[in-house]
């Protein structure tokens, strides 16, 4: 590895180029997976959007769905990932699937779509918190010194050992699920009028707007795919992968579709459309005020601001790590490779990805755009569309890896899961690039609705174009794309 020793002359005796391994068991994985999905978040924003947008009130059955296209895609996923560890995780996967260029150009994906999730929610955040504060101290801040202050805590906590992080996730999360359940159980004991079970009909789910249903309840998954790019920092990555991206994918569908079908218990099927349009993101704190009191509700809305927190930490981490992935094998330069000796996290991509932060929250100030819908919805629709994409594109890759490397792995594995995904995957892709205009409330003849999934093209085609640069002017680079740890201790490509 490479590894600066004191005294080498180096004058770096402070980084080092290798991850710190053995730091994160199961739970610790699946805290950052689901802090990523951000759980109140995704249901008081994404649940509240999805009956407000669509018009549907089959969004329970849409969320088993879409957790059963994931746990598919997870089959073949996990089975890739008993073969390769690496932090890049859909840039490891398409290069070994589909080749270099391709992985080249996943990476630049992945680098736009996990870095516009990530600092979209500073505009979530101060948005949400500003109004608040008023209430509450009686102090108008803007949004943006919010945001500057969240920014500096995830900058800070960035650079320290992964297992900080971790607890951290672990206490927010924690308290988080437990008041969604308590808040599920007040709206499944004040049921509004009969017939609460028709929203989990499938019959439902089958409207017009059914694609952008599916889109949005994709998005409320968004983060479960990062357990592989903690692979390298895990105990036993052969058991801990699969055990936290199964868990994660099975509670992330399972509590997001109790919370959306106790909405519509306590509403009334019939209401809880126009109870989402009149009311969004306050939904669900409107229905727990009648049931649970004042009190409740404020440690709740406390704690939908900590999730914000927790989905900003687990996103930095993993756009951190695809950046040193990256310059780890010298796709990006070579610094981005380099991890602090201490702490061994990944110090210069940490770093990087704090900048961007930094960058969006002041030319978002200085424009005087809404933090919450062109910073946070706009960005973080973005960046969900290209996870998708990704997931898709990795989908293709693992069909493709199995192909040509059979060995070890059962056919459900290999071919049968991993084609059905795919097929489901493409799909929905289809339906999201159908559905783009819906997903972003704006009208059919709006020029973002091609805008936002062209920046992908071109991020893929610049992508491909780079790998295809390395190849002729520097092959030594090019031959080592993909190979992760071993890029840096000599391993044969």
């Amino acid at each position: 590895m490479l590894i600066d020793h004191p005294g080498s002359g180096s004058g770096t005796d402070t980084i080092a180029g290798a991850l710190a391994a053995d730091r994160l068991g199961a739970p610790s994985v699946v805290y950052f997976v689901l802090s990523a999905a951000a759980p109140l978040t995704v249901v008081a924003g994404v649940v509240t959007t999805a009956y407000a947008v669509t018009g549907i009130t089959g969004l329970p059955i849409a969320f088993l769905v879409v957790g059963a296209v994931l746990a598919l895609f997870s089959v073949g996923y996990v089975a890739m990932a008993r073969h390769i560890a690496n932090a890049g995780a859909f840039y490891a996967y398409v290069t070994n699937g589909l080749g270099r260029p391709a992985g080249v150009g996943a990476a630049w994906i992945a680098l736009i779509a996990y870095n516009a999730l990530q600092v979209g929610l500073y505009g979530a955040l101060g948005a949400t918190a500003a109004p608040l504060i008023v209430q509450w101290a009686g102090v108008e801040i803007p949004w943006w010194l919010i945001a500057l202050a969240a920014w500096l805590l995830v900058a800070a906590l960035g650079v320290m050992r992964v297992d900080v992080n971790g607890r951290l996730l672990a206490v927010l999360l924690t308290a988080e699920v437990a008041v969604i359940l308590l808040f599920d159980v007040a709206d499944l004991l004040n049921p509004a009028a009969a017939g609460a079970a028709s929203a989990l009909s499938p019959a439902a789910l089958f409207a017009p707007g059914v694609g952008a249903l599916l889109v949005i309840a994709t998005t409320g998954f968004v983060g479960f795919e990062s357990s592989v790019v903690f692979s390298e920092e895990s105990r036993d990555p052969r058991r801990t992968v699969p055990i936290a991206t199964y868990a994660s994918v099975a509670i992330i569908a399972v509590l997001y579709a109790l919370s959306s079908w106790a909405m519509t218990v306590a509403t009334g099927p019939e209401g809880i459309v126009a109870a989402a349009r009149r009311d969004g993101p306050e939904t669900i704190f409107v229905l727990a005020t009648a049931h649970l009191g004042d009190t409740v509700v404020t440690i709740a809305r406390v704690l939908f601001l900590t999730s914000l927190i927790a989905a900003m930490i687990s996103f930095h981490n993993t756009t951190a790590r695809y950046f040193f992935a990256l310059g780890r094998e010298r796709v990006l330069p070579a610094a981005f490779g380099r991890t602090g000796r201490r702490t061994g996290a990944p110090k210069i991509g940490s770093l990087a990805q704090s900048t961007l932060g930094l960058i969006a929250i002041v030319v978002y100030a200085m424009a005087g755009l809404d933090p919450l819908v062109h910073l946070f919805f706009y960005t973080g629709t973005f960046g969900g569309f290209g996870v998708l994409l990704l997931i898709a594109a990795t989908s293709v890759s693992v069909v493709a890896f199995f192909a040509r490397n059979p060995t070890g792995e059962s056919v459900w594995r290999r071919v049968a899961a991993p084609v059905l995904a795919t097929a489901a995957l493409v799909t929905m892709v289809s339906l999201a690039l159908a559905n783009f205009a819906t997903l972003l409330g704006a009208e059919e003849d709006s020029p973002l609705r091609w805008a936002l999934p062209a920046i992908y093209v071109v991020a893929a085609a610049l992508g491909v174009a780079w790998a295809l640069v390395l190849r002729a002017t520097q092959p030594g680079v090019y031959a080592r794309i993909g190979m992760g740890a071993k890029a840096v201790t000599g391993g044969a490509p």
